[in-house]
């Protein structure tokens, strides 16, 4: 046999030798007892290999120095009353040998009172004689043992216990050294193992009671009641169902609870001894289905329950920025040493507080060292928006510089007709659904106006955005007047020098034009669902590319292949996630755009309903985190953030098509008419129940970039912009020579949106000239 198969047999046999796996109790002998002698003698007679610690000499020096705390004492002194304490012992039988068989040594320490009393000796008086009495008649529960490894460690170091009971069905791995401390000739072995055998190395004498299996609904009361009711239970565990049902059961049992979370140095103390009927969780999850927990499978599903009470706004920039990169480039969430270690620390103090009654409180508190030990944090300077929204008086001054342009014919509408008019245009659809228009009625004649503090953005680039949607209700106006037999006349910024009057309008008398379009006016809505990926007939794309033909220079394009769309995808994806990754951008997504309660959209009627988004309960967590601008920054810096390209990626890949439409220049009236285009393509889409969703964020970023040289992107986001805008031009075949893509949305079929967004109230947006 060769050298190298020799070395592979004996390493073989090597693995499989038996390493005493469960384990975690020493032997102990006391030499004094002949039986004790004899089964030392011949444990040491097998294994002559034992490492051997004698140090009971050092011990019983400073044993009998601390019977004279005020005395210096000489060696000569020490040494006469270490005989003296003896009192005939020799010291080789005095105190007890603990034998550790997993790691074959052999130690000579004081017995239990002697080496309790000197093991918490520079307790005192931090800790009270009473205190440590008290506390070595409480019995502690820890679930969990990554953080709950420094926890158990620093609760047994202080001794703030008198027993630990440790639950952990799960092994060391490699991944858990970088906040575990154990050696790797540990790996593999079960945690509950590693801590208590820790626990038995620094205090064999103190009562470590180990679950192997980890907590079940089997063993929960045997955990917390056997052998005597748990005085305090600390959650440290990952499962989300044993975090709930561990709560419940503490409750029923009246245990306080502790949980530390690494991150901010989070605590959660809930008091069910003083409190019997405190909700668990601090109510954090009182809306949800409990008791139904045990019966949900999927992250999917458990997902709300964590959201409730994790507390995503809360976290750490780092770890907000960190969880975006979870099922990315990172498997789970991280922790670090050092705050797990500093969690050992906090959570045995609180511990020790609790069961000496010096603290009575629940709550959540923090202990973020970035806050407390951290540079001072900068003002960031606010962006800049028109803050002054547009009156009556101002339009009634800006009407009155608009000369009079021939009418056909005068004609007096009613005030009923007018409402039903400007009804159907303030459904149109808008950016952000900012609803940036006003609307003013001399008499004779309607002005439509640009209410610019409610459009002005970064996207908005030259009002781009904002045009097309005076497009999409002046078409909304007119479609609605022709099939109540009211003609309109409409002339685009009568007044050249003003730009916030978009438009006038005359009404002539008419006869009834029974248009298709009319009846979708406002039954068509934004639908954000995934599609079924089912192809739309050829009928219904024909129909939609006719709708546009009364639009002149309109132009539209469809992409419905699987090669197309998935390149689209990709590009939709991560323009979004490039739109984060501006400020600005990010700024009005969050706090301008979104509304994020049912309440906050009822008192707005304006953005966009959170509802709206139709987000999945992952998504939802992943939007939550995604709105801290610090977190996002990081994920820019670092080149990362594949994550927050998947929602956009993902609906345009189960779409039946994409579409786009595109003007032969861009400039304002080009904006318009592409606005009225794509609301006609928008009705015609609900006319055959064919769902769309506007894209933004491409066209808008691509036409800031052409048209204003990407001013104030970063220039890493202006740099992967050009190259989508690219890529986004070869797929569609665009000469950008002759026309500018100005309108990029999707098409598909699926489930109905689940709430729609909702409009200003009439009167906030249509005034009349006073009688």
């Amino acid at each position: 046999m060769t050298t190298k198969a020799l070395l592979q047999d004996i390493l073989k046999k090597a693995s499989v030798t038996p390493l005493l796996d469960d384990v975690v109790v020493p032997l102990f002998f006391r030499l004094g007892n002949e039986v004790d002698r004899s089964d030392l003698r011949n444990l040491l007679q097998q294994k002559p290999f034992i490492r051997i610690f004698d140090t009971i000499d050092q011990q019983l020096r400073e044993l009998v120095k601390s019977f004279y705390p005020k005395k210096t004492l000489v060696a000569d002194e020490i040494e006469r009353l270490v005989n003296d304490h003896l009192t005939g012992i020799p010291k080789l039988e005095y105190g007890v040998w603990v034998y550790y068989p997993w790691n074959e040594t052999l130690v000579h320490i004081l017995d239990e009172d002697e080496f309790i009393a000197m093991r918490t000796n520079r307790n005192r008086y931090k800790i009270t004689d009473d205190e440590q009495l008290l506390l070595m008649q409480k019995k502690v529960g820890v679930i969990g043992l990554s953080v709950g490894q420094s926890v158990s460690l620093t609760l047994c170091m202080e001794r703030g216990c008198g027993e630990l009971r440790i639950a952990d069905f799960d092994e060391l791995e490699i991944t858990n050294l970088n906040r575990l401390r154990s050696g790797v000739q540990n790996m593999g072995l079960k945690k509950t193992v590693i801590v208590a055998r820790e626990i038995a190395e620094i205090d064999p004498f103190l009562k470590v009671t180990c679950f192997h299996e980890g907590i079940t609904a089997e063993n929960l009361d045997s955990f917390l009641l056997q052998g005597g009711k748990l005085d305090l239970l600390i959650d440290e565990c990952d499962g989300v169902d044993i975090k709930i049902n561990c709560r419940i059961a503490a409750k029923k049992h009246a245990i306080p609870v502790l949980m530390e979370a690494s991150d901010r140095g989070t605590v959660d103390i809930e008091r069910f001894d003083l409190e019997p009927n405190r909700p668990i969780l601090h109510g954090f999850v009182e809306h949800l289905d409990v008791s139904n927990f045990k019966n949900l499978k999927t992250n999917e599903q458990k997902l709300p329950y964590i959201l409730a009470f994790a507390g995503v706004e809360t976290l750490s920039v780092r770890m907000k920025a960190s969880a975006i990169e979870v099922g990315q480039t990172i498997s789970t969430w991280p922790q670090l040493a050092s705050a797990v270690t500093m969690g050992g620390g906090i959570t045995a103090d609180v511990c020790r507080r609790v069961l000496l009654n010096q603290f009575y409180q629940s709550g959540r508190y923090f202990i973020d060292l970035e806050e407390l030990i951290g540079e001072p944090k900068m003002q960031t300077p606010g962006f800049a928006y028109t803050k002054k929204s547009l009156t009556k008086d101002e339009m009634i001054r800006i009407a009155n510089l608009v000369p009079k342009f021939e009418e056909k014919t005068a004609y007096s509408i009613s005030k009923q007709t007018l409402k039903v008019l400007v009804e159907a245009a303030i459904v149109a659809p808008s950016p952000g659904n900012n609803q940036p228009w006003k609307w003013y009625f001399d008499g004779v004649r309607l002005y439509l106006f640009h209410d610019i503090e409610r459009s002005e953005s970064f996207g908005d680039f030259e009002n781009m955005a904002s045009y097309m949607t005076f497009g999409a209700a002046m078409e909304n106006l007119s479609l609605k007047a022709s099939a109540i037999g009211v003609g309109v006349a409409e002339k685009f910024f009568p007044l050249p020098d003003v730009p916030l009057l978009i438009a006038v309008i005359s009404f002539v008398p008419s006869q009834p034009v029974d248009n298709n379009l009319a009846p979708y006016i406002h039954t068509r809505c934004t639908n954000r669902h995934q599609g079924n990926g089912l192809k739309l007939e050829f009928r219904d794309l024909v129909e939609i590319q006719q709708s546009i033909e009364p639009i002149e220079g309109a132009s539209l394009r469809f992409i419905d292949d699987a090669e197309g769309l998935q390149q689209l995808a990709e590009i939709a994806g991560k323009s979004e996630k490039l739109r984060l990754f501006i400020p600005q951008g990010h700024y009005e997504l969050f706090e301008k755009e979104l509304r994020w309660t049912t309440e906050e959209t009822e008192k707005t009627k304006d953005g966009l309903d959170v509802r709206t988004l139709e987000l999945s309960a992952k998504d939802t967590i992943g939007f939550r985190v995604a709105r801290d601008p610090e977190a996002i920054k990081l994920v820019a810096d670092w080149g990362l953030g594949k994550a927050l390209e998947n929602m956009t990626a993902n609906l345009i890949r189960t779409s039946s098509s994409v579409g786009l439409i595109t003007m032969p220049t861009f400039d304002a009236i080009n904006c318009l008419e592409a606005g009225k285009a794509l609301e006609r393509i928008w009705m015609t889409t609900s006319k055959n129940n064919i769902s769309l969703q506007p894209l933004l964020a491409p066209i808008l970023h691509f036409t800031r970039l052409r048209f204003g040289k990407g001013k104030d992107m970063p220039t890493s986001v202006q740099n992967q912009f050009a190259q989508l805008d690219d890529e986004f031009n070869s797929i569609f075949s665009i000469n950008l020579t002759e026309e500018v893509p100005l309108f990029f949305f999707r098409l598909f079929k699926g489930e109905d949106p689940t709430v729609n967004s909702l409009r200003l109230n009439l009167e906030e947006v249509f005034f009349q000239r006073d009688k």
